[in-house]
């Protein structure tokens, strides 16, 4: 992948502090450097007239190349103690020193360079313009090689910082298993290792066309992004990015493009980016690498738990058919778990496994003839014992398969008859023994079958199975899911209203 940015900001000038308190001699250096240069830089001069005034500048500027310091001002060592203070209590060991003094003995050139870490000394009558500009290129080119090799060090420990954080991101986004995760996980991460505000991430929707240009679906945003209109000036520049298969930087937005397998390719939207710096590019082309592989993987298994859960909800249809359920007994059922899987704190996994699994709770009654299931008016005691096979029946065709989807349809089918005071069948278990996806389904399943016209029954007005199901709670059903369907039945009664008969 390749990154395309705006040219190169005009060098800055070398900033020079001049500390004296004579104002002549200010003047004096300011005149004969006016004409320096060192790498097209020319300089900046910065003034102070005491070693408090010093410090003051000192502590506000941050990248002071070069400090001329007069020895004797408010105090005899006025100069010596901004130089400690520099070094010391500031921890500046980058910035260069040169002491200048007039009165020699006040300062002794050996102890000094030794005691303050002074980089050179010199007596104001020896600077003349010569020695000023030879002294100061030495002090400059100086400050220049620290500061490359400071910087040097610094990109090496920024990227192996980066590379951590690349890492670190790249293992969390490998174990999200949706692509709604995914999309978010990677926007907080691309922002986290960016520090930016706002992102989002578009992909390709498909082969329809809107006006003539391809049509982008948005999966995550992070930040005043706008998520229902992708204007024209952006939408034009995802086009190109799509079409030349490059990443680009557009001003302060930054698209990137990011090919992959499935043939949709995701595009990135950075907001409020001046430039990436070439750290961020490789760290961003890391980041990336496996970020496509991620995404491939991500598709490709959401792809496979699509079609796992569409069979096994056309297979739960086949199943409510034979036996003349109502047409979306299923799915209304379906929905209602999730509901309950949600609001009872089931994590995100375990709750789509379930919605999932769910229309797998009757399976068995595949295997209980005709004669009993379609049987119009009350079974025989015969009957009845044939019909309570079916859990053990639906066990048998689900069980042995590691699929979780399967694995919980096995358990659900086995156990959603179980009452939750032990008087149910086939195993006669009791409270928790029940697997939770049971308890959750027999809710459901209670629920759709009150509220909803049988052969055999009306439906029920709202208030009378909200009256049934404080009833049953503790003997027939969980009481804790009968709560929290009761706490929520508008929303309950807002899928039965989406998903009529």
């Amino acid at each position: 992948m390749s990154f395309l940015s705006s040219g190169a900001p005009k060098l800055a000038p070398w900033k020079v502090l001049l500390v004296d308190d004579e104002p002549d001699i200010h003047d004096i250096t300011k005149l004969t450097l006016s004409r320096f240069r060192l790498d097209g830089r020319q300089l900046s001069f910065l003034h102070a007239y005491s070693g408090a005034e010093a410090k003051q500048v000192l502590a506000r500027e941050k990248d002071i190349a070069l400090v001329f310091l007069d020895v004797v001002m408010e105090k005899e060592d006025s100069g010596l103690e901004v130089a400690r203070w520099m070094r010391q209590e500031l921890d500046n060991q980058f910035t260069r020193i040169v002491l200048r003094t007039g009165q020699p003995g006040q300062a002794p050139e050996e102890r000094v360079i030794v005691d303050y870490d002074i980089n050179d000394y010199k007596e104001k009558t020896e600077l003349d313009r010569t020695k000023l500009f030879t002294t100061t290129f030495a002090a400059l080119r100086a400050y220049r090689d620290i500061m490359k090799v400071e910087e040097a060090r610094h990109a090496q420990a920024t990227y192996r910082e980066g590379l951590e954080r690349v890492i670190a991101a790249s293992s969390h986004l490998f174990q999200q298993r949706s692509l709604k995760d995914f999309a978010n996980g990677l926007l907080q991460q691309v922002v986290a290792l960016l520090r930016l505000e706002q992102s989002m991430l578009v992909r390709v929707a498909g082969a329809s066309v809107i006006a003539g240009e391809q049509q982008y679906e948005v999966l995550a945003k992070i930040g005043d992004m706008d998520d229902t209109l992708i204007h024209p000036e952006l939408l034009a520049q995802l086009d190109e990015a799509r079409k030349n298969r490059i990443s680009q930087l557009y001003g302060d937005v930054y698209v990137g493009y990011f090919p992959n397998q499935s043939g949709k390719a995701s595009l990135l939207v950075l907001k409020g980016v001046e430039e990436i710096s070439e750290i961020d590019q490789q760290l961003l082309e890391v980041f990336c690498s496996g970020v496509a592989i991620a995404f491939d993987n991500i598709l490709l298994t959401q792809e496979i738990t699509d079609t796992q859960a569409e069979l096994i909800m056309r297979l739960g249809d086949v199943v409510e058919s034979r036996s003349n359920e109502a047409g979306n007994h299923v799915r209304r059922m379906s929905q209602v778990c999730h509901l309950l899987a949600e609001k009872s704190g089931l994590s995100e996994d375990e709750t789509a496994v379930l919605m999932h699994a769910a229309p797998m709770h009757d399976i068995g009654k595949i295997g209980t003839p005709d004669a009993v299931l379609l049987k119009p008016g009350k079974l025989t005691p015969e009957e009845w014992e044939i019909m309570k096979k079916h859990p053990e029946i639906g066990l048998s065709i689900l069980d042995g398969s590691q699929r979780p989807i399967l694995k919980a349809a096995a358990v659900i089918a086995h156990q959603h008859h179980e009452r939750y005071d032990g008087t149910g069948y086939p195993q006669g278990l009791k409270g928790e023994d029940i697997h939770k996806y049971a308890r959750i389904v027999a809710v459901a399943d209670v629920f759709d079958a009150l509220m909803h016209k049988r052969c055999y029954k009306d439906a029920w007005p709202v208030e009378q199975v909200i009256g049934h199901l404080k009833e049953v709670a503790g003997h027939h059903l969980d009481p804790a899911y009968v709560h929290l369907l009761i706490e929520n039945m508008d929303e309950a009664l807002e899928i039965n209203r989406r998903l009529p008969d």
